[in-house]
């Protein structure tokens, strides 16, 4: 886990002059009201903690427990987001404050924390969750006090709630265009499912299953170990045996540094690709764990990597490091929470309001122009419009991008025949 190298809501100078000189001016589909100021009485009908000065949000992230390793960068892009709505004005002319609750790496500590920051704190938006697991723990607490999440991780799709935003990627844009990319590619014709044992990996590889399978290739084996989990050498034996193209993981938190380790302590040179191993759970902040030394020659379908060369990453990267030092890293699901707050905002000042209700009906449409992983729109069914990336690890703990899809794949959380 990273340190913190700053005071929880507050940058060192050096670093708010960095962030300020690049500061990212992201761009609206609409019209937005910026920071002008609206009364509280026309922005705030519902009794949400808003006053004419400020507006509560809350972070509900794993600070402890095995989930940690992979939602502490969350945490992290979620504060840097709101320290820069801050300096540019807030949102509706209120600066943001944050409630902080650790779910625990357990779900329904999240539902609790969650009733919590709705029923108490009644705050105006919730950024948070990681695991699917704490996502439908949540949901119908969300969905009974009509709160609005914010939702940042890939995910098995499957799910449109009205209450919730995901600015992460669904299956069809990460499990079945990644799994294109490798048949496609690499000529994979047989694969090995691996993954923890709950609800996001088990339906993702049902999905990739079917679409395997679909394809007319070989599901050489399909194993789950519990979170936590630290003892793999059992299935990278069977999975010697079975000599299968790829392995297929989607281990989850702190099981990958065991995971990995044991691979290559197995004698598993990813760099031989034999086996190829393309995840879909492993990101710079799971690597900073594993070690990119266990790890490089690996594949991962995302839909960020933090060594993407545009100037909005260029930008979003050196204000993260500003304020969280050199030595930080960012994965995909840590650049996804960084747009929550940014998504928000853009909706409550379209809507000019914070109600919920009114927030819900202006986010179809908006688009950011300068996310770090490129131009972003919400679409109707509360998803993203995204970009596929595949990257390859290398032993300094970042990846090369290799790919990435010509267009924007529009978000479909219910394909025909994976359900």
């Amino acid at each position: 886990m990273r340190q913190n190298m700053t005071s929880p809501f507050s940058i060192t100078r050096r670093a708010l002059l960095a962030g300020m000189a690049v500061l990212p001016a992201f761009g609206f589909a609409t019209s937005p009201l910026q920071a002008q100021e609206v009364a509280t009485a026309v922005a705030n009908t519902t009794g949400l903690a808003v006053t004419d000065d400020t507006v509560k949000v809350g972070i509900l992230h794993s600070i402890t427990g095995t989930m940690a390793i992979s939602e502490t960068g969350s945490v992290e892009a979620e504060k840097l987001a709101i320290e820069q709505i801050n300096a540019s004005g807030g949102v509706l002319g209120r600066k943001i404050e944050f409630i902080q609750e650790d779910g625990g790496s357990d779900w329904p500590t999240f539902a609790e924390k969650a009733k919590k920051l709705l029923v108490e704190d009644k705050t105006a938006a919730i950024f948070g969750c990681w695991t699917s697991a704490s996502r439908k723990a949540v949901l119908p607490v969300f969905e009974q006090y009509n709160g609005m999440l914010y939702y940042p991780t890939f995910y098995e799709g499957l799910e449109e709630s009205p209450n919730v935003i995901y600015t992460g990627q669904e299956a069809t844009q990460q499990i079945i265009a990644g799994i294109d990319w490798v048949v496609r590619e690499k000529g994979a014709k047989s694969f090995y499912l691996l993954g923890s044992d709950y609800i996001w990996p088990r339906t993702a590889n049902k999905i990739a299953r079917k679409h395997i399978e679909k394809l007319g290739l070989k599901v050489s084996g399909e194993e789950y170990y519990p979170l936590g989990h630290t003892q793999f050498n059992s299935v990278i034996n069977k999975i010697k045996l079975k000599k299968p193209d790829v392995i297929y993981a989607i281990v989850v938190g702190g099981s990958n540094v065991a995971f990995y380790k044991q691979l290559k302590a197995a004698g598993i040179d990813m760099s031989k690709e034999k086996p190829l191993l393309l995840t879909i759970s492993v990101t710079e902040d799971e690597v900073l764990g594993i070690g990119g030394e266990n790890i490089a020659g690996a594949y991962a379908s995302m839909k960020y990597f933090e060594s993407l060369p545009n100037d909005n990453n260029k930008a979003f990267v050196s204000s993260f490091k500003g304020m969280w030092g050199d030595d930080s890293v960012i994965g995909d699901v840590t650049q996804a929470a960084y747009l929550g707050p940014w998504l928000w905002k853009a909706a409550v000042e379209k809507a000019g309001s914070f109600d919920i209700d009114k927030i819900r009906e202006a986010s179809p449409g908006i688009e950011l122009t300068t996310a770090p992983e490129g131009y972003v729109r919400i679409h109707e069914n509360h998803h993203l419009w995204s970009r596929t990336r595949i990257g390859h690890a290398r032993t300094d703990g970042q990846f090369d991008v290799i790919y990435e899809t010509e267009d924007l794949i529009e978000p479909n959380p219910f394909p025909e025949g994976y359900q």
